[in-house]
């Protein structure tokens, strides 16, 4: 029986290569033509601790980790215990035989390390495990041998291991007679693809923008940002370096943007509550400059590991005071790329802090993309002064021009309220117009783009972030079986389009899945009168698409029978 799909989850502790088998078999599966996509959690602590790795090959596009598991690689009696339910019937349980056999007919040893000392190299367990898994689903053994030849180019002992490794784990896995289905042969995507993660595309994109400036602090899940930058944000003009916290980040951030720098930094929920009243000076001196939140779970420490989508309120009003940030909210690894490009745009289009909220689930997904085309990004910058001294900054209702220092038109970018020149000024009607500027500002961003299928449908189907894989997975599967729903979506979440948010006031409900508690991106539409509903979740892990469809339907069909508030 032929598959399209093929799911595989690696548990085991943290430090035995449970993340690295994944990524590697996702990349050799890319690396002929399969769509991947990956999804890790592990706990906080440097080493040990439950870590489990998960796998999802396909022929066509991959939208969520996936709900059941063909295969479990357990590496330990623990892993097997916490995650054998989740196997579906006719899959298997490959566990390491040195420790006991559990009791259950799906399982199949494997003296991983073992076997891997047999091959030459002790450190090819993993290979191993790659090998057994290309028996179970029929996928031929060239495709893997071929990636370790390239994988290791010049380096022949490790190939020789390694490949020896993939064909001791194949012919053990051929022992037991168990196979799970053929995995479909891989239908290749037309044009280039890259297999990066979130972290790594909207780094990309920023510099793809054309950033010139980043700080940062480390903070999980946020710290690949900074390291991608240190190595990558290079050249005449470019600077990037690791500070000593969040507050200095944002400082740094406030003296390149007034300095005429594209400026960015990357931090998590806690760094983001540190930089608010820097936030809140780039707001109101006109400063523009770009901070990714890369969301965890909880307040304080709380879940460092762990995904959620619970800073929209904060990055919606990280300062005190009359605000009302930009906001982008990437939903795939594509479009963390395209959303690092938008997020440094908007930021110099109308002059202010822009925030860009990623989460951990996206920033640590490998998954196929087409490899952007560089030659189509689209860079902006401010508008700059260039004419004569004697200019008035603040002066008006609308964006002006910013002077650069070192250039004519000197100013005073000041926290305090300020007149047309910057100087500090208590006056009503200066407060009031500057106030309106700072709010009108905000149109210049209504241009952005949005999904809409099925409009006239009456009630609707919006997630936000990466709550968009599993949601739309969940759509498509509820329209095939019959289901009445429009779909909507987009990454700007602040201001959002106006002819979505028209849309959107007419619809009967607006169902938003989305990974809080309070179900803030909900309350943020009522604010905006729309009849909003979330479907909540707050496990630390991503939806799982069968049971994101059991809460739509029950949702919908209450507001059919008129039991859910108008």
């Amino acid at each position: 029986m032929q598959t399209r799909d093929f799911v595989v989850r690696f548990a085991g502790e943290g430090g035995q290569g449970v993340v690295t088998a994944a990524e590697m078999l996702a990349r050799a599966a890319s690396s002929v033509g399969y769509h991947v996509q990956t999804f890790a959690t592990f706990p906080s602590q440097i080493m040990g601790g439950p870590t489990w790795t998960q796998t999802r090959i396909s022929t066509s596009p991959v939208l969520s980790p996936g709900d059941d598991l063909d295969v479990l690689v357990a590496l330990n009696h623990e892993a097997y215990q916490g995650h054998n339910e989740e196997v579906r019937s006719g899959g298997v349980i490959l566990h390491d035989s040195e420790f006991e056999s559990p009791d259950d007919e799906r399982a199949i040893g494997v003296p991983f390390d073992e076997l891997a000392k047999q091959a030459g190299e002790a450190r090819s367990a993993n290979m191993v495990i790659i090998g057994a898994l290309a028996h179970l689903v029929d996928m031929p053994l060239a495709f893997f041998e071929d990636f370790v030849q390239k994988r290791f180019a010049g380096r022949e002992g490790i190939i020789a291991a390694n490949v020896a490794a993939l064909r001791l784990g194949y012919e053990h896995a051929s022992d037991s007679e168990v196979q799970i289905g053929q995995l479909e042969p891989p239908v290749k995507p037309e044009g280039e693809q890259l297999l990066i993660k979130g972290n790594e595309a909207l780094s990309m994109g920023a510099i793809a923008a054309g950033l010139d400036f980043y700080v940062g602090y480390p903070i999980s899940p946020a710290t690949p940002v900074l390291l991608f930058m240190e190595r990558n944000l290079v050249g005449p003009g470019k600077f990037a370096y690791q500070v000593s916290s969040e507050i200095e980040s944002i400082a740094g951030l406030l003296g390149a943007g007034f300095a005429g720098k594209k400026a960015m930094t990357a931090t998590s929920g806690p760094g983001l509550s540190l930089m608010s009243e820097g936030i809140g000076l780039s707001w109101i001196a006109e400063i523009p400059l770009l901070v990714i939140d890369v969301q965890r779970g909880g307040p304080a420490t709380g879940l460092p590991t762990k995904t959620e989508q619970s800073d929209l309120q904060a990055a919606l009003h990280p300062a005190h005071g009359d605000v009302s940030i930009p906001v982008i909210a990437p939903g795939t690894v594509e479009e963390c790329f395209y959303g690092g490009v938008m997020a440094l745009n908007w930021s110099e289009r109308y002059q202010g802090p822009v925030i860009l909220l990623s989460e951990m689930s996206l920033a640590e997904k490998a998954q196929n993309i087409p490899k952007p085309d560089l030659g189509q990004v689209v860079s902006e910058s401010r508008e700059v002064y260039t004419g004569t001294n004697g200019y008035l900054r603040y002066d008006g209702w609308e964006l002006s021009p910013m002077p650069i220092p070192g250039g004519p038109g000197a100013y005073v970018a000041n926290g305090s309220e300020h007149d047309a020149m910057g100087d500090t000024t208590h006056l009503p009607e200066r407060h009031v117009q500057m106030t309106e500027r700072r709010f009108s500002k905000l149109k210049l961003l209504e241009d952005g783009p949005f999904e809409r299928v099925n409009g006239d449908e009456p009630i609707a189907l919006m997630t936000w972030g990466g709550s968009k894989g599993p949601s739309i997975e969940a759509y498509e599967d509820l329209i095939t079986e019959g289901h009445k729903l429009a779909w909507y979506y987009t990454m700007c979440l602040n201001p959002l389009p106006p002819a979505l948010l028209e849309e959107l006031r007419s619809k009967d409900l607006v169902i938003v899945p989305e990974l809080n508690y309070q179900g803030q991106f909900s309350s943020y539409l009522r604010s905006l009168s729309v009849k909003a509903e979330s479907i909540t979740q707050f496990t630390g892990l991503p939806f799982k698409v069968r049971e994101l469809k059991k809460r739509i339907i029950a949702l919908a069909e209450a507001c059919k029978g008129g039991k859910v508030a108008a």
